[in-house]
Parts: C-alpha cells; sequence; structure tokens
C-alpha cells in the first residue's frame, strides 16, 4: 500500500530521538520539537485492548513530560474505533494534515537550487521561520540522525537566499518537508520555483514519486502544491490529551 509506504519513509526522514513499538503503535519521543516526533502512530493491525495499551502510553510520556498525543492515520481500518474511545478518553481532536503525493515526470530545465552545508541551511531555516534557539538545538538533533540521502536545498535570487527545504530520498521516493520562503520575498514564484527544483533533484537521483503534508488550513500552500501537480492521498488528524 502506497499510503503505508510512505508513511513509514516519513517517520525514517523524521527521526525521533527514543522509540517504542507496542502491538502495532510507534511511539515516538524528541524533547517535543514537533507532534510528528513527539507522538503516537498507529500504523499496524493491534490486537491488545485499547484501554490497557493507553494506561502505558500515557504513563511513558508523563515520564517525559509531555502530552499523550496520537496520530491518526485516515487509511487505517482500526482507525474510527481509536478515534472514538480517546474521544471518550478526554482526547481532544487538533487539526488535520493533508499528505500530498505525485509521480516525477522529466524536468524540462536545470535545477537551479543549490545544495548547503547542514548548520547553513539550519541557520537560514532558523531566520526565514522565526525558530527560537531552544528550537534550532531539538530541530538540529533531528536532522543529524536522518540516514537517508538528505538534500539541503536553497534557493537564491541574485545571490541573495530567498527560499529553502528539505528533501529526502528513499527508495525511488522524496518526501519534502521544511519548505520556506523569506517573509519579506514572498509571492514571487520563490515556492513554485524552490519545489519543482527539488523535484528535479529527486528525478536526477533516482526519484520516481514525491510526497509532502500540509496542515488542511493552509490553503495557499495547497493551490500551490495542487498547481505543481501534487493531489491529497491521504490525511492524518491529532487526538491530545487534555
Amino acid at each position: 500500500m502506497l499510503a503505508r509506504r510512505i508513511e513509514e519513509a516519513a517517520l525514517n526522514s523524521w527521526p525521533a530521538q527514543q522509540q517504542a513499538f507496542l502491538d502495532g503503535w510507534i511511539l515516538r519521543f524528541a524533547k517535543g520539537y514537533t507532534k510528528r516526533a513527539n507522538s503516537i502512530t498507529p500504523l499496524y493491525p493491534s490486537f491488545l485492548p485499547i484501554q490497557d495499551k493507553l494506561a502505558f502510553c500515557e504513563k511513558l510520556y508523563n515520564k517525559q513530560g509531555q502530552p499523550t498525543i496520537f496520530r491518526l492515520l485516515s487509511f487505517q481500518p482500526e482507525i474510527q474505533a481509536l478515534d472514538q474511545a480517546l474521544d471518550q478518553h478526554g482526547y481532544h481532536y487538533h487539526e488535520t494534515t493533508l499528505v500530498f503525493h505525485t509521480r516525477l515526470a522529466t524536468p524540462t530545465t536545470e535545477p537551479s537550487i543549490q545544495t548547503v552545508p547542514r548548520e547553513d541551511w539550519l541557520a537560514l531555516y532558523a531566520h526565514f521561520s522565526r525558530v527560537p534557539l531552544a528550537q534550532q538545538d531539538r530541530h538540529r538533533t533531528i536532522l543529524a540522525r536522518i540516514l537517508p540521502e538528505s538534500l539541503f536545498a536553497v534557493l537564491y535570487d541574485e545571490g541573495t537566499p530567498v527560499a529553502c527545504g528539505l528533501g529526502v530520498l528513499e527508495n525511488g521516493l522524496l518526501g519534502l518537508f521544511d519548505i520556506v520562503t523569506d517573509p519579506e520575498q514572498r509571492n514571487r514564484g520563490n515556492g513554485t520555483r524552490l519545489i519543482t527544483d527539488m523535484l528535479a533533484w529527486g528525478h536526477a537521483h533516482g526519484a520516481t514519486e514525491a510526497y509532502l503534508q500540509v496542515v488542511e488550513t493552509n490553503e495557499i500552500a495547497r493551490r500551490l502544491y495542487t498547481r505543481i501537480g501534487f493531489q491529497e492521498l491521504y490525511h492524518y488528524w491529532h487526538r491530545i490529551q487534555s
């Protein structure tokens, strides 16, 4: 199943500091930086009672000083029952994220992005995104743990950096993350150029498909990705311990 393959690749592309497995559930911990790296993803069939597993999970996350967060995948057959159970246990809903997918065509132009060292890219991303210093350190830890081939891409306009993004390539599947443009350089096509060039890089390095994640309410980004050729494949939402 393509959706499950993308989920596995996305987990590899955004590694947590610690990880545990429990009856088809993947528990991830990264000192609170991003919900993706600090949540439970029920990815495979489960057999044990939800109540027993929930108590164990809450104990682990409480030990880390973090709320228990679930990422619920729309393509999982058991997910509605789990969603209802979490609702009954006081877990509140928190935003839906769409996972977009596209098949790569042969590029018509050479990519103009540049690959930069991880630390240079991180500094630029933090500047564009206004990321606090404490979060930069946690972000750095995640980036340093990525095992598949990575692309730390920067788009320049007349020598000035205007956008950057992270690409992670795994078995012909390119994941795009941390896509951001300079707030002072928006609405100039830089996002389109960056993503198009990153896809061209992926194609040149053996990728045949690509995926990315976007919050459902981000209509501007959704329109951009759709114009480039991405389509929604599945979605997920969060349930957070109250």
